[in-house]
């Protein structure tokens, strides 16, 4: 029989992996919750979201969608439509409008110091993907991470192409439009401006709202407890929903 409880999948952003999501995953497993991290490309938003809704698709199952930072973007695109995706829970994420790229959401509001920390590579196929320098990786990105784990994340980050921060969000109908969404937040995030984030979840109507003081950008790092527990929270809303509705019509 398949199994009908919601599977948490992870999305990392920008300069992350899905080990980023560790912490978190202990934390759901604890809760017994399911949860896979997705290995996110970072190549092109269009391709990226693609990627995810097949493995979205290839869940057969209910899924509640989590993105971190450009993950918003991603899931928001990759969801749309899905029936199986019952929740959205935004984690230090971009909560994105019909044609809105990361460039444009990151400089809505002033406070990013993200752009100053960067290191272009050019590929040989022309393109451009961006790094954060490592000297400057844990104040940017992990303030409040320990220094050693910090330093291991600089140098197990992911870089993102610029072509994927300035695709805009091509769902004509992004996903937090019909799916209820969650999102949590620090107010120390140096790569999108807390303000940002106030905005996002104002945007999707969010039904839960955590902004936590002191956090930085890796806040599933830093706080996996507390992501966790939004999670948690998005997953039991939907069961009891779900639950509601079959004693209605039972």
């Amino acid at each position: 029989m398949a199994d009908t409880h919601p599977l948490a999948l992870l999305v990392h952003g920008a300069f992350a992996e899905s080990a980023s999501w560790n912490g978190v995953i202990a934390e759901l497993n604890a809760r017994g919750i399911d949860a896979v991290a997705v290995a996110n490309p970072l190549r092109s938003l269009s391709g990226d979201a693609a990627y995810v809704r097949d493995v979205v698709v290839s869940a057969g199952r209910p899924v509640v969608l989590v993105g971190h930072s450009y993950g918003g973007l991603v899931i928001s695109q990759a969801a749309a439509g899905l029936e199986n995706v019952v929740a959205l829970v935004y984690v230090n994420a971009f909560v994105p409008e019909h044609g809105q790229n990361a460039f444009d959401l990151s400089t809505e509001f002033p406070g990013s110091t993200l752009p100053d920390t960067l290191e272009p590579r050019e590929l040989a196929d022309g393109t451009v993907e961006l790094s954060i320098a490592l000297p400057k990786f844990r104040a940017q990105f992990a303030a409040d991470v320990p220094v050693e784990q910090a330093a291991l994340m600089a140098r197990t980050q992911r870089p993102v192409t610029q072509a994927a921060l300035t695709e805009p969000v091509a769902a004509e109908v992004p996903a937090w439009k019909t799916i209820p969404s969650w999102c949590v937040f620090g107010n120390a995030d140096l790569n999108i401006p807390v303000e940002e984030h106030r905005a996002g979840a104002r945007r999707a109507g969010a039904r839960g709202i955590r902004e936590i003081a002191g956090a930085s950008h890796a806040i599933s790092v830093s706080q996996p407890a507390a992501v966790a527990e939004v999670i948690a929270e998005a997953i039991a809303a939907v069961e009891a929903a779900r639950e509601a509705t079959g004693a209605a019509h039972a």
